[in-house]
Formats: structure tokens, C-alpha cells, sequence
């Protein structure tokens, strides 16, 4: 029986393979039945109380497994709080909350998850990091706890900082070796100059300098009840809730100074050129982009679509051009990346050498095309459930609804962005997309960033004005 299911799974397999690689132009099966409407995600019920530290809790209770999770979220404690000196520095600092408290060391942390049936850990983004668990329903109050603990208390020990730094320096040299790293640093300076958003990525120097006393002082400045979230999902009544978080959250103080707010980023620069040299590459890596919106603005919704329609898919239009069509690469993509204060636009696919000043000519054609001509009904449509469905599977289980939420309130938009968000998408009409392609798309706009051998491609970017070159 188990090799006859493996042999029908098989055959359902290549069926479906043969479907996808077939085509986009590939006619469907005759009398397949119509699509479903969209269901709409359920409207989540949230409990909101805000304890006397100014720390906000939100419940979210949710039937189904026997199980809560936690999502803690602290804004200005991300990248953007990073010194110029020390770019990076919150994802070491993130990384060790979970690694030794003022009661346990790292195999005690895990071992108590464990034991409440589930577990722990913390991650960094531009604007706050997170720090989620889950455990079963009747270890609620001790994972609770135990979060409390990492967040409040965290030690730092040397051992342990020792360790996250050599990880990171060897993390840092396989990551150096690849060109989309070297290609995405230099993009990111070219968005944001000197802000802080463009500072995510370590450097030797600033992993080096990471000690248990910066650490702590960090900490101190960056981990403040008034500026920080707590999600808690699943099978528990917000009562209980809101009572767990005051036995873990209550007494911790909002006391000393506070990491400043991040400044408002820019949302134009003048388009920098740049060849990055890689001595022998066979292949370019190429990045485009340019400044653009913060997550709160009015543009964002219909911004997320039209990056959508142009590379965030298999059968959007750069990578099915670039990649169906012509063959130039394995995929192609591009699309908006906001934050709290500011955002960007990006675009990039990794090339034959032979095909590097095509490649960045067919880019360009579709950020024209889009905003030259109305986009199809059809594709529209086709574009619209993709994302709507990818949302609404995304958001089914109750750990990620806590992420979503916790992820929205950092950069600013509210609760009930969750349940708005598919609505809001629907609505987007196909001169908004026009609208947006002119607005954040024009080629003249764009930096390039080219990481690749000057000697085999630099002849194919003159077209596109003077190259700086770096190595």
C-alpha cells in the first residue's frame, strides 16, 4: 500500500510539474469549474489592554490546537538603532537574549521551552526586533514567564557572546563571497545615503566590536515596556491573558534613557551607477532600485499590487520575460520593500555575462510597459487572487496572525490592517497600477548596481550612463 500511494503521489506529482512547465500561454483543461470567491480572512476578535508601563497586550483568542503563542515586539530596537560604527548589531544583539538570563544559562532556556512543549527565540528587522514562543495551553503562564525572563533579564555571558561572534565572522565570509550581498550593500547605500536603513549588514569590524558591556548597555536603551507589544493567540480567554501579562510584564519599569526614533528617510536620490568587480564571473548579478514609501502611506496597498504584477511571482511580468522568454536567468523579480519610516523599490536577477546590457534593457521595457499601458483585466485579476490567497494561507495559523500583527505594529499600521488587507487589495483598480509603474518606476530614476568581470561587460552598460567602479 505505501508503495502503491508513493507511485500515485508520484504520477500527481509530474502531472502537476508537466502543468506548471508547460507555460503560461498553455491552455487549461476543458470544463474546469470556475473559481471560488474569495474567502475573506476571519476578522480576528482583539482584546486590547494597555498595563500601567505603557506595554500595549492584544489577544487574540482562537480555537484548535492546545497550544498559545507569544509574539513581543519592541520598536527602535531593530537596525535602524545600530551606531554607523557597529551596522548590524542587532541581530547578535537579538540573538543572545535567549542565550543566558540572570537564572538559567542557554541549555536551561531550551530545556524549560521544551518542557512547556514548545519554544523560544528572537529576530531582528529594521525597525524593532521580535521575540515569539509558544507552548502548550497549560504551560501558558511558565512560557509567559520564561519570555519575560529573556526580554527582562538577559546576561549576555561571555562564553556565549564568544560564540555568536565567531559564528557571525564565518556567517560574514560565506555571505561576502556571494554577489548578491556585495550587490545588495551597495544598493541599499545608493537608497538611503546615510540613514540608518541602509546599515543591516554586518562588517568584520562591527561583529569584533560586540562586547558583553555594549551589549547590555544596548539593551538598556533599546528594551522599554512603553515601546513594546505583546500578541498572544490561541486557546486562551483574554482574562487569563491580560492577567499572565501582569504577573510577567507588570513590575518591569520604563526607567533610564531610550533609543531616539528613526528619522524620516529619503524618498528620492539621484541614481547612482556601479560596476563591483568580481575577477573571472561568468555571470552579472545586476540590482535596480530607488527610494520609495513608508508602509503608513497612502500609496502602499496598490504599490504591493503593482510590485506584484511586475516581479513578485513565478508569472509576473520581468520574470517571465526575462526568464520564459528570453532565458537570461533562473528568475527575475522586483518589488516594494517599506518600513516605518521610509521604503524602497528593488529589482535584480543574476545573468550571463553576454546578456547583461539586454537584461537591464528588459527590465526597464517593463517598468515602461506598465506604466505606458493598462494592465490586462485578466492579469489583474489573476494578480489579485495570488496575493489575496498567499495572505490568507500565510495568516491560517495563530502563531503567524501573531506575527502579522506584531510585524504590522512595527512599521506602523494597525490591527485591523489584518482583516483589511485583502479587501483593500481587491479594490485596486488598473489605473492605480498604471499610476504607481509612473510614479516609482521610471527608468531615469533607478540606481544600477552590476556586480560582475568590468573586462567581459562593461561595454554593454555604457548605454545606461558612467559607472563608478568598485571593488
Amino acid at each position: 500500500m505505501k508503495t502503491s500511494t508513493t507511485l500515485i503521489a508520484l504520477a500527481v506529482s509530474l502531472a502537476l510539474s508537466g502543468a506548471a512547465f508547460a507555460g503560461p500561454d498553455a491552455p487549461l483543461p476543458k470544463d474546469l469549474p470556475p473559481y471560488a470567491p474569495d474567502k475573506p480572512l476571519p476578522v480576528p476578535q482583539i482584546e486590547k489592554k494597555t498595563l500601567a508601563n505603557g506595554l500595549e497586550v492584544w489577544v487574540v483568542p482562537r480555537d484548535g490546537v492546545p497550544r498559545v503563542d507569544y509574539v513581543l515586539a519592541v520598536r527602535n530596537a531593530g537596525f535602524a538603532a545600530d551606531a554607523a560604527a557597529a551596522p548590524g548589531f542587532a541581530s547578535l544583539l537579538a540573538g543572545l537574549l535567549t542565550e543566558g538570563t540572570a537564572k538559567r544559562d542557554s541549555r536551561g532556556i531550551a530545556e524549560a521551552a521544551q518542557g512547556f512543549g514548545g519554544g523560544i527565540g528572537a529576530s531582528t528587522a529594521n525597525d524593532g526586533i521580535t521575540v515569539s514562543a509558544n507552548a502548550l495551553t497549560q504551560h501558558a503562564g511558565g512560557m509567559l514567564e520564561l519570555l519575560a525572563e529573556t526580554v527582562r533579564t538577559p546576561s549576555f555571558p561571555e562564553n556565549e557572546v564568544r560564540l555568536a561572534q565567531a559564528n557571525a565572522l564565518q556567517g560574514l565570509k560565506a555571505a561576502e563571497a556571494q554577489p548578491s550581498f556585495r550587490a545588495n550593500r551597495a544598493l541599499l547605500a545608493a537608497t538611503y545615503g546615510d540613514h540608518p536603513y541602509a546599515r543591516v549588514q554586518q562588517t568584520e569590524a562591527s561583529i569584533e566590536g560586540v562586547t558583553q558591556a555594549a551589549l547590555r548597555e544596548a539593551h538598556a536603551l533599546r528594551f522599554h515596556p512603553d515601546r513594546a507589544l505583546l500578541v498572544v493567540t490561541g486557546r486562551i480567554e483574554p482574562a487569563e491573558a491580560f492577567a499572565l501579562a501582569e504577573a510577567a510584564f507588570g513590575d518591569w519599569d520604563p526607567v533610564g534613557e531610550e533609543a531616539p526614533d528613526t528619522p524620516s528617510a529619503r524618498r528620492t536620490a539621484a541614481p547612482s551607477h556601479v560596476l563591483l568587480q568580481r575577477d573571472g564571473s561568468v555571470q552579472s548579478t545586476l540590482r535596480i532600485g530607488r527610494p520609495a514609501i513608508a508602509a503608513t502611506d497612502p500609496d502602499y496597498v496598490p504599490a504591493i499590487l503593482t510590485g506584484t504584477v511586475l516581479g513578485g511571482g513565478f508569472s509576473s511580468r520581468v520574470n517571465q520575460n526575462l526568464r520564459e522568454d528570453k532565458g537570461y536567468t533562473y528568475g527575475a523579480s522586483a518589488g516594494f520593500a517599506p518600513s516605518r519610516v521610509g521604503g524602497r523599490i528593488q529589482a535584480g536577477a543574476d545573468v550571463r555575462n553576454e546578456v547583461t546590457g539586454a537584461s537591464l534593457a528588459e527590465f526597464f521595457h517593463e517598468f515602461t510597459r506598465l506604466a505606458k499601458e493598462p494592465v490586462p483585466a485578466q492579469e489583474l485579476e489573476d494578480t489579485k487572487r495570488y496575493v489575496a490567497g498567499g495572505y490568507l494561507i500565510g495568516n491560517q495559523l495563530q502563531g503567524s496572525v501573531a506575527g502579522t500583527l506584531a510585524s504590522n505594529w512595527l512599521v506602523g499600521l494597525p490591527s485591523d490592517f489584518l482583516a483589511n488587507y485583502v479587501p483593500r487589495i481587491r479594490e485596486v483598480s488598473g489605473a492605480q497600477v498604471q499610476a504607481m509603474a509612473k510614479k516609482y518606476f521610471d527608468p531615469k530614476d533607478q540606481s544600477i548596481i552590476v556586480v560582475g568581470d568590468a573586462e567581459a561587460i562593461a561595454d554593454q552598460l555604457q548605454p545606461y550612463g558612467r559607472f563608478t567602479r568598485g571593488e
